[in-house]
């Protein structure tokens, strides 16, 4: 077969990792991809937004398979696209990607199919939700409606945190039209979890929960990133407490979905609260998440290309996922000001020194430079080790943090220390 990634980050390099092992797999491409993917892919400088280019070179190069990462040309509608052209494609088209790219639609379907979810006003007017933000009980949560690249919640503590923040969403603009509308909903206590689920319409298959960490700083200070680090499984929830979610989360939003009559076939991600009295979601994803993709995925030992071709021919029922009876860790390296205006051009050291059999080093945010490789973005690698245990997996891949090394280099040094504390508690 051969099979084409779309995207550029950490999250497509751990895909194409885990894609370039299954024996059905002839030829890789990656579209545009990075220098770490080039590795193990013949890299296609094609934009993932660029959608009839895309549609041209699978055509030309009889691709079998192709597999979207990022969620903007989920929302553009890339999947129907290859549909029409007869192409096999994994991803959930552009009405059932609306789960993620409308959260006023993920919202009002949540409250519609009684899946648990936080209180929420919806506004289109700022002065409207001024108003609303000056009545209501703090902390709240304000988040723009559209795409956001995982920056579009912000918790506020006060009315003057909520005015700023209203103000910039909807009358700076500062994420464009993903902030003209927003929700504003009641601030949820607990742990935050990530369930990602494969689903081919008919049936759901949840795959190891993983705990991402959302904010920039060590005991989860500063601002929203799109995720600092993540492990996998989460050691604290029980197996009940599993089939909880399976029957209060997945069930509900698979028969919703079919209510509806949105026929939903690849990833539905729900990012969850452990709240005191039952789990509730706080927003669905349509993707793999990023980190949490770089911590599950190595620990699938099942063929994704089977996967994959079982959600799109509706066959998913028929395909047991098998899984590494280990821990995954993996922690972001960013560059400096990340999540803000980062420095971008400064040398990656210390990847030469790494072996495959200590952990994996997927490549976010680089690029090469005059033959030497530089940091190009904010989230710049994300490193993962396994372990029998998660504290082992934590020591190994603070092992391997230590050996790479560029110019204003921050990570969280905390990734995973809570799941270690809770599962002894």
């Amino acid at each position: 077969m051969k099979v084409l990634v779309i995207g550029k980050g950490a999250r497509e390099h751990a895909l194409v990792w885990k894609l370039s092992q299954s024996r059905q797999v002839k030829k890789l491409y990656c579209a545009p991809g990075n220098p770490g993917i080039g590795n193990l892919a013949e890299l296609i400088e094609i934009p993932s937004e660029s959608i009839d280019r895309l549609i041209q070179f699978a055509q030309s190069n009889k691709i079998d398979l192709t597999v979207v990462g990022p969620e903007a040309p989920l929302a553009a509608g890339i999947v129907d696209q290859f549909q029409k052209e007869g192409l096999a494609i994994f991803g959930p088209t552009q009405t059932a990607a609306r789960l993620e790219s409308s959260k006023v639609f993920a919202k009002e379907f949540m409250h519609k199919y009684h899946v648990p979810t936080a209180s929420y006003e919806v506004f289109s007017d700022f002065l409207s939700a001024l108003s609303f933000s000056r009545r209501a009980g703090f902390p709240l949560v304000i988040k723009a409606t559209g795409l956001a690249a995982g920056k579009g919640a912000v918790i506020v503590k006060n009315r003057e945190e909520a005015e700023r923040t209203l103000r910039e969403m909807m009358l700076d603009k500062i994420l464009g039209k993903s902030g003209e509308e927003v929700v504003i909903e009641d601030y949820l206590e607990g742990e935050e979890l990530s369930l990602m689920a494969f689903c081919d319409g008919n049936c759901i298959v949840p795959m190891l929960l993983a705990q991402d960490h959302k904010k920039v700083y060590d005991g989860d200070e500063g601002p929203n990133t799109g995720g600092m680090g993540t492990y996998a499984p989460v050691p604290f929830v029980s197996s009940s407490e599993l089939q909880e979610l399976q029957e209060k989360i997945l069930e509900p939003t698979l028969k919703g979905l079919q209510k509806e009559g949105i026929d939903f076939k690849g990833i539905i991600y729900a990012g969850l609260m452990l709240t005191g009295s039952e789990p509730k979601v706080l927003e669905y994803n349509c993707r793999f998440g990023d980190p949490e993709a770089q911590a599950v995925l190595p620990l699938l030992k099942s063929d994704l290309v089977e996967i994959c071709l079982a959600v799109i021919e509706g066959r998913l029922h028929k395909v047991t996922l098998q899984w590494e009876k280990s821990f995954a860790t993996c922690v972001v390296l960013a560059s400096e000001g990340y999540p803000g205006v980062c420095e971008k051009g400064r040398e990656i050291r210390g990847l030469d020194e790494i072996s495959s059999r200590e952990g994996l080093v997927f490549h976010a945010g680089t690029k090469l430079s005059q033959g030497k490789l530089v940091t190009s973005g904010g989230r710049v690698l994300g490193v993962t080790a396994l372990g029998q245990t998660l504290e082992q997996s934590i020591e190994k891949v603070y092992r391997i943090v230590d050996k790479i090394y560029f110019e204003g280099m921050q990570y969280r040094t905390d990734i995973g220390r809570k799941g270690v504390l809770k599962s002894h508690a």
